[in-house]
């Protein structure tokens, strides 16, 4: 078992930024590829990005490409998520996930967090 926890998130304004943590406890937290997800009011779950095992990989989808960027501390077992230059359309809860980058990228995980919300006013 893997417990994520997320925190970190809150109200901003647009252009502003938020940097979002996840720390992971349990099995071996260098053994999982991590991802971030988002799932706005209304809407499905959308995946964000994940980051390889090692951290010498990332991924990010076209909507936060070049504003948001993740980055992992094995030793630490923490994985973040970095936002800039947000919009209201960021607008969401945000979900950490442990899996392969396979699943992850297809909407599934090993283990997930409980979510964050963050929110961002125009």
């Amino acid at each position: 078992q893997v417990q994520l926890v997320e925190s970190g998130g809150g109200l901003v304004q647009a252009g502003g930024s938020l940097r979002l943590s996840c720390a992971a406890s349990g099995r071996t937290f260098s053994n999982y590829d991590m991802g971030w997800f988002r799932q706005p009011p209304g809407k499905e779950r959308e995946f964000v990005g994940d980051i390889s095992w090692s951290g010498h990989s990332r991924y990010y989808a076209d909507s936060v490409k070049g504003r948001f960027a993740i980055a992992r501390d094995n030793a630490k077992n923490t994985v973040v998520l970095q936002m800039n230059r947000l919009k209201p359309e960021d607008t969401a809860v945000y979900y950490c996930a442990a899996g392969t980058t396979g699943k992850l990228r297809i909407g599934l995980a090993d283990y997930w967090g409980q979510g964050t919300q963050v929110t961002v006013s125009s």
